[in-house]
């Protein structure tokens, strides 16, 4: 069992930056694979960033690569998300998520575990 809880979200204007952290309960986080995932009002849930066990792979939407990076320190248990170049599109409620299976971990489906969810929103 994992516990996922999101932080670091907020207001910011657009242009700016924002970090957000995920911390995992549990001795076995180095297992499993992370993920970012965000909803917006009226949306469907969408992929943003996930990283691998080791953290050697990353994959990003192609809507935020180049502006977001993913990263993790699982000697922390915690993953995180950079998010630079913000954009109003951008504002969402972000969720982390964690798997211990193999797979795309492009699709929520995929995933196990959930945290609540961190606000971000983009002012113009």
């Amino acid at each position: 069992q994992v516990q996922l809880v999101e932080s670091g979200g907020g207001l910011v204007q657009a242009g700016g930056s924002l970090r957000l952290s995920c911390a995992a309960s549990g001795r076995t986080f180095s297992r499993y694979a992370m993920g970012w995932f965000r909803q917006a009002p009226g949306k469907e849930r969408e992929f943003v960033a996930a990283i691998s066990w080791s953290g050697g792979s990353t994959y990003y939407a192609d809507s935020v690569k180049g502006r977001f990076t993913i990263s993790r320190d699982n000697a922390k248990n915690t993953v995180y998300l950079q998010m630079n170049s913000l954009k109003p599109g951008d504002t969402a409620v972000y969720y982390c998520a964690g798997t211990g299976y193999g797979g795309t971990w492009l699709r929520a489906m995929e995933y196990d575990y959930w945290g609540q969810g961190t606000q971000v929103t983009v002012s113009s």
